[in-house]
């Protein structure tokens, strides 16, 4: 079960686009949702842990909430974040299968079509009961590292229409996650509709039963792959990812936001305008380049 997070009434202050808003998150906000932490940092990409334990804890201490990729963080780096204050996640694609994974050789046979937009990663077959058990022990062994608990992704493969046929066993999978990780956090992204309303024809409830938070990415920029460059979504697409953040944090769940900016170039008002979103939904945000990489540390918490 949803081990149920406490929300705060914590006080974010956010200059966005020259303006100063102050925001409520907690039971006072007007869109009804809140966070437990007042930070977050999605830092998965490469040489996001580079260096000894104490330096990356002293990378991310100032995080409140940090997910790291949950196969390369060791347990002394783990330990170091959390002695800085910091809760920390371990990120697990349950959605896909990765090439580069010290498990690819017991689950690659349940792979499915490749995703064109990143190399050697394919969609999983979610339908078969084995491939759950074997990611269910998978991440028993990543929990045992000492992490707070796990960051699923790609829980919205099954969105996709050629992917129906998986909706029943992810959520039989992250059903058996939510058991595994008892008291601990169990965050997921992306993927709102199942979340919110789960599968009725496949008999499958809302997965919000079983989560404690929700990261939502791209909500006003992101990466255009096929272009090449970071772009911003249309005024609908905003609007949508939007409320679909304010639905999931009014459900009582902690609500992250990642938008994917050219970081290289500092904050200015596009990224100010993403941070001003997203609080305005009561949701942490997050400004990353596409590589997630800890290039992203400097520029968080953005100063807008």
């Amino acid at each position: 079960m949803n081990s149920g997070l406490r929300r705060g009434g914590t006080i974010v202050a956010v200059a966005g686009i020259g303006a100063a808003a102050v925001v409520m998150l907690g039971g006072s906000d007007p869109a009804g949702a809140g966070t437990e932490h007042e930070s977050f940092a999605f830092a998965i990409g490469n040489k996001t842990l580079s260096g000894s334990d104490q330096a990356v804890g002293a990378r991310y201490g100032g995080f409140d909430l940090v997910v790291v990729d949950g196969d390369e963080a060791t347990p002394g780096q783990v330990e170091a974040m959390q002695q800085e204050g910091t809760t920390v996640l371990a990120y697990l694609s349950v959605g896909t299968i990765e090439k580069w994974r010290p498990w690819f050789d017991r689950v690659k046979r349940y792979r499915l079509s490749a995703w064109q937009d990143w190399r050697d990663e394919w969609f999983a077959d979610t339908s078969k009961a084995k491939l759950r058990a074997k990611l269910v022990k998978i991440a028993d062994g990543i929990l045992d590292e000492g992490f707070d608990g796990l960051f699923l992704d790609n829980v919205d493969m099954v969105e996709v229409n050629r992917h129906k046929q998986q909706r029943k066993g992810m959520g039989v999978l992250v059903s058996d996650l939510d058991a595994l990780v008892d008291d601990r956090l169990l965050f997921a992204q992306n993927g709102a509709p199942g979340v919110l309303g789960g599968y009725p024809v496949q008999d499958v409830g809302p997965l919000i039963d079983h989560l404690d938070g929700w990261n939502r990415e791209d909500v006003t920029w992101t990466y255009d792959f096929d272009r090449r460059r970071y772009v911003r979504n249309r005024a609908a697409d905003r609007g949508a990812a939007l409320e679909e953040l304010r639905a999931i944090g009014l459900e009582g769940l902690e609500t992250t936001a990642t938008d994917y900016v050219d970081i290289t170039d500092g904050i200015g008002d596009g990224e100010c305008e993403a941070v001003a979103n997203a609080v305005g939904v009561g949701a942490l945000p997050y400004l990353v380049n596409i590589g997630l990489t800890r290039d992203a540390v400097e520029v968080n918490p953005p100063s807008c």
